[in-house]
């Protein structure tokens, strides 16, 4: 891997490409980290880029053709839609920098495969999100497995029940075509987080379905528009892990009445444990053991409560100037990858899928370090 650095008071600098929606928390963010230097942004709407880098004191406006070219941007964040998250990634690999996508890695197992092989021939780093796993929540919770405080985890279930995004969400469409649905847009958080908290996948058992060919548009701006449903809206299914744990997963878009199903429970063998919403970074995290008859709420290691968008590049910039693994890995994404494709290729076969790829477990972050460090 390429570790060589000429950049300045051990900072990398980072241009944007995508500047829609979810831009805005990680160039908040990004410009906190002390490793990080936000210096540029880019999108095929130039107006937006503008808008954005504006709002956020960016110095540069590129297009993307533009931004990839410059010399000085080391770090690409792609943040464009899923759609193109494959193609712009490898765009910015061929280009000789390293790249941090938004989840998922790809839509498909062949266009993500294509981006490790492209990082790995050029010997550059891939990240993807989500990094919410370095979050104080999760990151209790996997102080707490592995300090053995509800023995060792045999089982888990985690639950993504919602109604879908037509009633709140301005151009919902994608959700309901190839590359949305619940597993592609919420599966990543759950099944990263039960990866930090259990290990690598060994094989995957599911069931698709959907309650509704189309759906309505109750949102501003397109209100009673109608989008027909070309995926799955439901996805069930179970998880056998390397380490021998089996997991129960549920995620929907048809959940119309409301839920109150917990995000992620670990069973171990002295205890239960209550994990917080993978798609948020704190708490609260409760366990119980064998025998007690209340719940204790773990005080959250010091950390990243808040929405800290922008730690998984910041801990690849750090990885990379530092010679060390980082925990956000092109690899992890693509273990996530397949195992969502897994729960699908399973219902449509009606047999077990056996993952192919394993990754390694991300390591926890420290703690006791200054804010916005990693190192």
């Amino acid at each position: 891997m390429n570790l060589e650095t000429n950049d300045n008071a051990g900072k990398i600098k980072v241009g944007i490409i995508g500047c829609g929606k979810i831009s805005g928390i990680y160039m908040e963010n990004c410009q906190k980290f002390s490793v990080l230097d936000l210096v540029a942004c880019a999108d095929l709407n130039p107006d937006r880029a503008r808008e954005q880098a504006a709002a956020y004191g960016i110095p540069r406006v590129y297009t993307p053709e533009e931004l990839l070219a410059d010399p000085e941007i080391r770090l690409v964040l792609n943040l464009t839609i899923p759609a193109v998250h494959a193609e712009v990634s490898l765009q910015a690999l061929e280009a000789g920098k390293h790249v941090y996508v938004e989840k998922p890695l790809a839509i498909s197992l062949e266009d993500g495969r294509r981006v490790l092989e492209a990082a790995k021939a050029r010997g550059l780093m891939v990240g993807c999100a989500p990094e919410t796993f370095f979050g104080a929540g999760i990151q209790t919770a996997l102080a707490l497995i592995e300090e053995g405080a509800i023995g060792r985890p045999v089982s888990a279930t985690a639950f993504m029940m919602s109604r879908g995004h037509e009633h709140w969400h301005p151009d919902p469409e994608f959700y309901y075509s190839p590359g949305g649905g619940p597993m592609f847009d919420m599966g990543p958080y759950y099944l990263t987080a039960l990866v930090q908290l259990l290990g690598p996948i060994r094989r995957v058992a599911g069931i698709t379905g959907k309650a509704l060919p189309e759906r309505t548009i109750t949102s501003e701006k397109k209100r009673g528009a109608r989008v027909a449903v070309k995926v799955p809206t439901h996805v069930a299914g179970t998880l056998e892990f390397h380490g021998g744990a089996i997991a129960s997963l549920i995620t929907s878009f048809d959940i119309f009445g409301g839920s109150t199903l917990p995000p992620i429970e670990i069973h171990g063998t002295e205890g239960t444990l209550l994990v917080p919403d993978p798609n948020t970074f704190g708490g609260p995290v409760k366990y119980r053991r064998t025998g007690e008859e209340t719940w204790t709420e773990q005080p959250l290691l010091p950390g990243y409560e808040a929405n800290s968008r922008g730690i998984g590049p910041a801990d690849m910039a750090s990885a990379l100037l530092r010679g060390r693994p980082h925990r956000a890995s092109g690899e992890l994404a693509y273990h996530v990858l397949e195992a969502m494709w897994a729960f699908h290729a399973s219902s449509d076969t009606g047999s077990y899928y056996a993952m192919q790829s394993r990754c390694e477990r991300p390591a926890a972050l420290p703690t006791g370090l200054p804010p916005y460090t990693l190192d």
